[in-house]
């Protein structure tokens, strides 16, 4: 740029002309620029909302695509009274008539009443043992009954017993509580006095206070016998769990199909697939009304991909129980394209035949869920056509930016050319009016000639 204090010689505003004359030179080149930016930047956003919404969709197929989601349990009581049940996929579909006879306990020991829990017991040793495994503790002659039970439940080696006090009105007891049920944890209880009396082996003469049990259950008139209220071997792939007993009493346990999640399943799947024609639709519609168009109108990404989902949606798909579609199923498409889903024979179809629908959606390459799922992939997957899109758009930015340098440049140019032909101009026309006035007073000086002025 030129000197600020210009327009001296001439007295025009130089600055201002130069500023107004890059300013026509530069104003529409760069609103072109920032239009072209402008739109660039929208399809950048656009396409990316495609992806993700496409993204979503895929997701939705996750479930779909997946064999074990068509190969699901679920178990059903016809009252939850006595038992409650768990199932899994290895279960196989069929009813069961169950009677729960008796439950499992724990059996329940207890030592000799003492007046005094404080009181000093003998020295020695005391062995607790539960089907074939045991543990000592050591008594020394500050142990009571109370820091006994510390003792018990604190060992590390401790085989399965919990001891605390019980009082009564005879005492006292320290008393020991198998932690596992059934008659093969029966607890046995050796004391050995060390000392001079036989405190350990007169207090711990264990009675029995509550007998061990195993569980008995019928299945559809078989016995089982169980040392737990946790029956996993009474039916393939079934897990009772008892929670009270009446052997006159009988629980219908019925293992089926679990159809519910798939229905959940292909709901998702048929609201993902609509929110995703609700976007593609907005990126690429024309509102009359107001005169304004999608982002991606006229553009063939979004075509195309409408194109080949909606032709999956149409097509008929060969499974083990002959060709079936999703129309077949109550899945039909709208007059807007988008899905729509008829309740009642979407429900019977699964009731009829969920080995078919698993063969119409899963079947490798061929299946709804994979074929669209390899579709969605080639859109959205790492170098997709969508990936591809995205480098050449910011190409064209980095171009643009490019673009804008360059022409900056050139108009710091153009802008430094005209402060110097405006200087050079003031300077002319500064030393012309200095010479004109110079010239007016030297003939204003001459002898004999009268100024206009006087």
């Amino acid at each position: 740029m030129g000197l600020t204090s210009v327009g001296l010689g001439s007295g025009l505003d130089i600055n201002g002309i130069v500023s107004a004359l890059v300013s026509s030179e530069q104003a529409p080149k760069v609103a072109q620029f920032d239009a072209k930016e402008g739109e660039i930047n929208s399809e950048i956003s656009a396409i990316g909302f495609l992806k993700s919404a496409l993204s979503e969709f895929q997701d939705s197929l996750s479930f779909l695509s997946d064999t074990d989601s068509f190969d699901s349990q679920v178990v059903k009581l016809s009252k939850s009274t006595y038992l409650s049940s768990t199932v899994t996929d290895d279960a196989v579909s069929g009813s069961y008539s169950v009677a729960v006879e008796q439950l499992a306990q724990s059996q329940k020991v207890g030592s000799v009443a003492v007046s005094d829990v404080t009181a000093a017991l003998d020295e020695g040793s005391l062995n607790f043992a539960i089907d074939g495994d045991s543990f000592d503790i050591d008594v020394t002659a500050d142990d009571t009954l109370q820091t006994l039970v510390a003792k018990i439940n604190n060992a590390d080696d401790n085989v399965g017993v919990t001891a605390t006090i019980v009082n009564s009105d005879d005492g006292a007891k320290l008393v020991l509580t198998s932690n596992e049920t059934g008659t093969a944890n029966n607890i046995t209880v050796s004391a050995t006095d060390t000392g001079a009396g036989t405190v350990l082996a007169d207090t711990f003469a264990m009675t029995e206070l509550q007998p061990a049990k195993d569980s008995i259950v019928y299945i559809d008139g078989l016995k089982l016998t169980s040392s737990s209220n946790t029956v996993e071997d009474a039916i393939d792939g079934v897990t009772l769990n008892l929670k009270d007993a009446d052997v006159d009493e009988l629980t219908t346990l019925t293992v089926s199909q679990n159809t519910s999640s798939v229905k959940t399943g292909i709901k998702a799947f048929v609201e993902a697939f609509n929110s995703l024609s609700e976007t593609i639709s907005g990126l690429t519609s024309y509102n009359a009304a107001t005169q304004t168009a999608g982002t991606l109108q006229g553009d063939s990404l979004p075509r195309g991909i409408q194109s080949q989902l909606r032709n999956v949606m149409s097509s008929s798909f060969s499974t083990s129980d002959g060709n079936l579609s999703l129309a077949s199923i109550g899945i039909t498409t709208t007059r807007s394209g988008t899905l729509e889903i008829d309740d009642d024979i979407l429900t019977a179809a699964l009731e009829s035949n969920i080995s078919g629908i698993k063969d119409m959606f899963t079947a490798e390459d061929s299946g709804v869920a994979t074929k669209l799922d390899g579709y969605l992939d080639s859109y959205v997957g790492t170098g997709s056509i969508i990936d591809s899109r995205d480098t050449s758009l910011d190409s064209s930015l980095e171009r643009l930016a490019d673009q804008r340098e360059a022409f900056a440049t050139k108009m710091a140019a153009f802008e430094a050319r005209l402060y110097t032909q405006y200087n050079y101009m003031d300077l002319i026309v500064g030393q012309l009016s200095t010479q004109s006035s110079d010239l007016q007073s030297r003939l204003d000086s001459l002898p004999g000639l009268v100024s206009q002025n006087d």
